[in-house]
């Protein structure tokens, strides 16, 4: 047998590094992605103002099925449209790692349900580094119990990116009303809920159970509500530096080119 190796400093601090520059790049790339994502739409905005009305007016073909997948993604919140993105994305990293289908319905299944409340509140380009973030954090919070307790199986960041997102909308709208998919006469407010969890997984990773990633789950759940108490405020509010430099980069380069092209 090879011995169980011992709690190095090195098995910490390397995958936290790992995560610090993960996180970074993630914040950094949605508001890289916000900012395009705004200066699309009002391109877009003054291109369509400039078109020939006649070709809005232009009939379409019925029973087209391309019409109908437009129609059907038209009627979806932007929450339900960025996680639709995200379920069509492949199976990348941790964060979209999961044990068994069930597992993956049942996450799916609750991501699905608070995406519309989790992209009213952090906006998409916010939501997707905040979830990103989740799944690799409380993969190393998994990974770091795990070292603890002698217990080397797998740290799946899945199940802890949803309890994020789960955990920053019940923080911040506690008296909202939940219910059981199985059981929807029985309601009690997000609040309560969460206070629920905590209790349950906390219990659950003290007792050694082994029936979910409790350390997962807490690990999610602390940094979802961390998030929208203090994180947003300290992360998100202060990306104006980046965005200006990346629009001066992004000038400097259009100017170059629009310079070449005039000679």
């Amino acid at each position: 047998m090879l011995p169980r190796p011992g709690p190095r400093g090195g098995a910490v601090t390397e995958p936290l590094s790992g995560i610090t520059q993960f996180t970074g790049s993630a914040f950094g790339s949605a508001a890289i992605w916000q900012y395009e994502s705004l200066k699309s739409r009002v391109q877009t905005y003054f291109e369509e103002a400039r078109a020939d009305w006649m070709d809005k007016m232009r009939p379409q073909k019925r029973g087209d099925f391309r019409k109908q997948v437009n129609s059907w993604w038209n009627s979806l919140t932007e929450g339900q449209r960025t996680v639709t993105g995200a379920l069509c994305s492949p199976m990348l990293l941790s964060t979209f790692s999961h044990f068994s289908l069930f597992h993956m319905a049942a996450n799916m299944y609750v991501l699905w349900s608070f995406s519309s409340s989790i992209v009213s509140l952090l906006g998409c380009e916010q939501f997707i580094a905040v979830y990103l973030s989740a799944g690799v954090i409380s993969t190393f919070v998994s990974y770091v119990a795990k070292m603890a307790t002698g217990r080397f199986e797998p740290s799946l960041g899945a199940s802890g990116a949803i309890m994020t997102v789960l955990a920053a909308v019940c923080t911040k709208m506690p008296e909202a009303k939940l219910a059981i998919i199985l059981l929807p006469m029985f309601t009690f407010t997000a609040g309560s809920a969460l206070k629920a969890i905590i209790a349950f997984d906390t219990a659950g990773l003290a007792l050694g159970w082994r029936l979910f990633d409790h350390a997962a789950h807490l690990g999610g759940a602390l940094f979802g509500m961390w998030y929208v108490t203090y994180g947003h405020e300290l992360i998100w509010k202060n990306r104006e530096p980046l965005v200006k430099a990346w629009h001066e980069m992004r000038t400097k380069n259009t100017g170059k080119g629009g310079g070449g092209r005039s000679n």
